[in-house]
């Protein structure tokens, strides 16, 4: 989507802005339903989370898709100009900026490009990790703190870097067992419940 807000996008950003500074970031860092709550409100389209940070910011909430389970971190930023789409159980740490917009440098207008992005079930999205526009990152991937993400990752693969690589497999243990699972063939472990967690 290219151009930049209509009247009432500019209301809304208005007002989701004074609740976003007032009833989201002053509630109890254990209110999570109710800033998801605040969210829905706004448009966005998010499950029962399992932590969401009072300090997480989301610049447009409408264009904001969260499954269940998710974990968002303290000042994770999602810039979501565009779409932005993050699965069942994945965890956006803290300081990670998911960014789905940039600007057409070859415009004299500098005109605004809306790219969606969207990251997978069961994703770990490191601390201060950045997501550029247009990327997909498939499910059970675990992108390493600090880490550049500007292109495509596979599903089930350890990546780091700038930009972020596969490095090898995800490894991953049923958390109950120990035992190794085929991310293939076997559903993805649920997190303890009994377990909240922070978020990285």
């Amino acid at each position: 989507m290219i151009g930049f807000f209509s009247t009432k996008e500019k209301i809304g950003r208005v007002l989701w802005g004074v609740v976003q500074a007032t009833l989201f970031r002053c509630s109890p860092r254990r209110a999570n339903r109710w800033r998801a709550m605040l969210l829905r409100l706004f448009g966005a389209k998010i499950g029962n989370p399992r932590v969401l940070r009072n300090t997480a910011r989301f610049e447009i909430p409408w264009n904001v898709e969260i499954g269940e389970g998710v974990r968002v971190g303290d000042d994770a930023y999602f810039y979501s100009l565009g779409k932005i789409r993050v699965g069942d159980h994945a965890v956006i740490s803290q300081y990670a900026h998911l960014c789905a917009g940039t600007h057409d440098h070859e415009s004299t207008s500098f005109t605004l490009i809306r790219v969606p992005l969207n990251i997978g079930d069961h994703v770990w999205i490191g601390a201060d990790a950045y997501v550029a526009p247009g990327v997909n990152i498939g499910d059970g991937v675990i992108v390493g703190a600090r880490s550049n993400v500007v292109k495509d990752l596979p599903a089930w693969r350890i990546c780091v870097g700038s930009p972020a690589k596969p490095i090898r497999p995800r490894v991953l243990r049923d958390h109950k067992t120990g035992e190794r699972l085929d991310p293939n063939t076997d559903e993805a472990p649920e997190p303890s419940p009994d377990s909240e967690g922070d978020s990285a």
